[in-house]
């Protein structure tokens, strides 16, 4: 989940087929001008995280700002690295270096927003920066953050804020998982049973059921009386996921 919620990666248009390549530690293909060249090595940076592969990511990072030390979303793809690498302190440091940089960037202010729902005791701190994203007119994808925001929310045991949040990611994007799950689990919670097996039936259609959607989707035919529904989800979740901690619960017969 963390990587649905953290990564739109700041950065359009990386394709390894275009524009610029590695060959013998040189990129082909590029570009002279200062911001160009940093912009083209997060780009690169950007791929290289996507995959897994952090010392490339901080290679292509630090060659970035030699270019061009004030290119701000360089400075956040270092915040999301040193993030994976559980390197807080330099996360921090690089993304509030980045806001310095560019104050009202929406993808730099959810990313740090994001790192912030993963400090323990910083949750409140995070919905500022989700908000600050959202505010921005030219934010492309705002659904994120307000699912971003909602799942800090539950984090802190704030559900009436975390449903807002999901409702309103919803309205704008009906098919984002997250909050579609997450609603859900907080529908079941009120005994909104009908809701709640909307939402998470239309998340085991957009994506490959998980875990958590199996076992709620469980639950919901349970309390439902529709006992052949429950007996096959507990098929799926048993033949999928014969080890999470979801199977677990259901042969101890722990439904809630």
């Amino acid at each position: 989940m963390k990587r649905v919620i953290l990564v739109f990666l700041l950065l359009a248009g990386c394709a390894m087929d275009e524009g610029p390549t590695r060959e013998s530690g040189q990129i082909v293909g590029e570009i002279g001008e200062p911001r160009n060249r940093a912009r083209l090595h997060t780009e690169l940076a950007a791929l290289y995280f996507g995959r897994g592969n952090m010392n490339v990511a901080l290679e292509e990072l630090r060659t970035a700002v030699r270019a061009d030390a004030n290119y701000a979303p360089a400075h956040s793809m270092f915040g999301l690295v040193y993030m994976e690498l559980k390197e807080s302190r330099l996360a921090e440091e690089s993304f509030e270096r980045a806001l310095r940089l560019s104050p009202n960037e929406p993808d730099i202010n959810h990313n740090f927003g994001w790192f912030l729902c993963q400090q323990a005791g910083r949750e409140p701190e995070s919905i500022r920066y989700f908000l600050q994203a959202i505010r921005n007119p030219l934010y492309t994808t705002p659904w994120r953050s307000y699912s971003a925001a909602g799942l800090c929310s539950m984090r802190i045991d704030k559900p009436k804020d975390a449903e807002e949040f999901f409702l309103r990611a919803l309205r704008q994007e009906p098919d984002e998982p997250i909050s579609l799950l997450q609603l859900g689990q907080i529908r079941y919670r009120q005994g909104s049973m009908d809701e709640a097996r909307k939402l998470v039936s239309r998340y085991n259609r957009l994506l490959t059921p998980s875990p958590e959607s199996l076992w709620l989707a469980l639950r919901i035919e349970r309390k439902l009386g529709q006992r052949a529904a429950e007996r096959n989800l507990a098929i799926e979740l048993r033949r999928r996921y014969p080890d999470s901690r979801e199977t677990q619960a259901l042969q101890r017969n722990e439904f809630d």
